[in-house]
């Protein structure tokens, strides 16, 4: 049994937005037996650009049903139908989300027409209904009502069926409900194309446009779980109707996935990467060695490193001062010895009880750089502690396949399969970047877990 269906509602997020208006055709053994139609009170204003669209205003929908009202027979007469719309996953969302709120738990297998059409008609240029309608030859009394847009649908589907056998038919419907949470404009295949290992994945939109960079150690989950979840997230229902080509990259291990993602998020700038897309300008606080108090640098420092430690990565001097600030009042070191504010003589901090006196001899100058010193090093930067670049060998044993990564002062310059290929990768220095850095640091800090070696290059 089959319900094709339409919603109108009052916008394009499900978890915000309301049905305006359901229509539905009931389908058994090919032959419509049962309809459904009515307009919907969303309890909210309609805006004026979705008035202009489907016509439907707040006069129209002031006496009819809230979806409350209806919610619970029209559930009874969905059944466990086979929900066929186009663009199913929009309205079997807004439907899903309308019962939510009455407790009803609405999970129906669905068959999605647009990408039927593209199935069917794969050399047609567009797949929107009112392309299927000039192509097919049909009439309508207009598109954007929710009972125009299902007797056009039921019509377009009547044309299908014509054409194929009922065994190709019926294979097709199948293959379909299967893949029922796939983006529309996606080849139904593609998650069993996908590999079950590490790696990264790149969504792409209209004219390769790149949307997203992920990476996971088990890609396949992953990807299908981006679009498992659309259903309740509006961030990724925006990302899974914009998709329309995947591509992705296996790596040895959960390293090689982290490295490349970062690289690919700064090289490709995806519109919906947040935390790893900006090459952000970094400040950091160098305390060179046999000085008494640390200089405010760029994070460009760390490239060539200077004698003495760093301190810190922060997004600005502001920042930078503001914690090196913190740490004075807590620890009543001196802020003026520190280089926080000017003057001679004791400091304000010192005269309120809150420093040791360092500003005035109360404190020796090479106890408060102790002091300070102490007090900063869980903020420490690790120095680079190889002379020149390393290879990290990535081989976990749970996987089949080993790489090669090449690092130099924390910069990920690329991977390879063999430490002979891994010798030949460019060395041309990068900047310091702060996301390779940490990932780095996680790995690198216990190796062996990790099923990882590192190897000096010469």
């Amino acid at each position: 049994m089959y319900v094709v269906i339409d919603v109108e509602t009052t916008g394009t997020r499900a978890t915000r937005d309301r049905v305006t208006e359901v229509a539905a055709l009931k389908v058994v053994d090919g032959r419509c037996i049962d309809r459904w139609s009515s307009l919907v009170h969303p309890e909210c204003r309609i805006p004026a650009p979705i008035t202009q669209l489907t016509g439907i205003n707040d006069e129209m929908v002031r006496d009819a049903p809230r979806f409350a009202e209806i919610a619970e027979p029209l559930h009874a007469w969905l059944g466990d139908a086979v929900l066929v719309a186009h663009n199913a996953r929009f309205d079997e969302r807004f439907l899903h989300h309308e019962f939510k709120r009455c407790s009803i738990d609405y999970r129906p297998s669905q068959i999605c027409t647009l990408r039927l059409s593209r199935r069917i008609e794969p050399g047609a240029q567009h797949h929107h209904l009112g392309a299927l309608l000039d192509r097919h030859k049909i009439e309508t009394p207009g598109l954007h009502r929710a009972e125009h847009d299902v007797d056009a649908l039921w019509q377009v589907w009547q044309t299908w069926q014509r054409k194929l056998t009922g065994t190709e038919w019926q294979t097709l419907l199948d293959d379909e409900r299967k893949r029922g949470q796939l983006p529309t404009h996606l080849n139904s295949d593609i998650l069993s194309q996908l590999p079950t290992g590490p790696g990264v994945y790149l969504f792409y939109g209209h004219n390769r446009l790149p949307l997203y960079v992920g990476k996971s150690v088990r890609l396949r989950d992953r990807v299908r779980d981006h679009f498992q979840r659309a259903r309740q997230d509006d961030r990724e229902m925006r990302l899974a109707e914009q998709i329309q080509h995947i591509e992705w990259e296996e790596t040895a291990g959960d390293l090689g996935a982290q490295l490349r993602e970062a690289q690919l998020v700064k090289t490709l700038l995806p519109i919906m990467n947040r935390q790893l897309r900006k090459q952000r300008k970094l400040t950091t606080w160098h305390w060179p060695d046999n000085a008494t108090q640390p200089e405010l640098l760029s994070g460009a420092a760390l490239d060539k490193p200077p004698s003495g430690a760093f301190y810190g990565l922060f997004r600005n001097a502001r920042d930078a001062k503001q914690a090196l600030r913190t740490l004075a009042q807590t620890h009543q070191l001196c802020p003026r010895v520190l280089g926080l504010e000017k003057g001679k003589g004791r400091c304000f901090s010192s005269q309120v009880g809150k420093c040791r006196g360092a500003c005035w001899g109360n404190e020796t100058l090479s106890e408060h750089t102790r002091r300070a010193q102490e007090v900063l090093q869980p903020l420490q930067v690790n120095t680079w502690p190889w002379p020149g670049r390393i290879a990290i060998r990535e081989a976990p044993k749970s996987g089949k396949k080993e790489a090669w990564h090449v690092v130099h002062q924390w910069c990920y310059q690329g991977s390879a399969k063999t430490l002979c290929e891994a010798k030949q990768l460019d060395a041309t220095h990068t900047s310091f970047d702060i996301d390779s850095y940490r990932i780095l640091q996680r790995f690198l800090r216990d190796p062996d877990a990790h099923g990882l070696s590192v190897t000096p290059l010469a």
